[in-house]
């Protein structure tokens, strides 16, 4: 899994993973996609303090688009910086 996991721990987290059902994998998923999610708003609040939670918002979303989608979507937001 990680080049900071050993065989035999990687092995227990794949067995675990395995036992899991399918809604239980898909609820891990969404919660550390919204974790993932938040770390990226705190670093946008840490490298923009003066910015609205709108606009952390906004950042966030450009850091998890492709830069023309973003700006075709959210064409206002032009000037929100990551």
């Amino acid at each position: 899994m990680g080049i900071d996991t050993s065989n035999d721990a990687e092995r227990v987290q794949i067995e675990i993973l395995r036992r899991m059902s399918p809604s239980e994998r898909l609820e891990l998923a969404l919660d550390l996609a919204a974790t993932s999610r938040e770390l990226l708003a705190q670093g946008v609040r840490q490298r923009h303090p003066e910015y609205t939670e709108d606009e952390v918002r906004l950042a966030v979303i450009r850091i998890l688009l492709p830069e023309p989608l973003f700006i075709s979507a959210y064409p206002q937001a032009v000037n929100i910086r990551p």
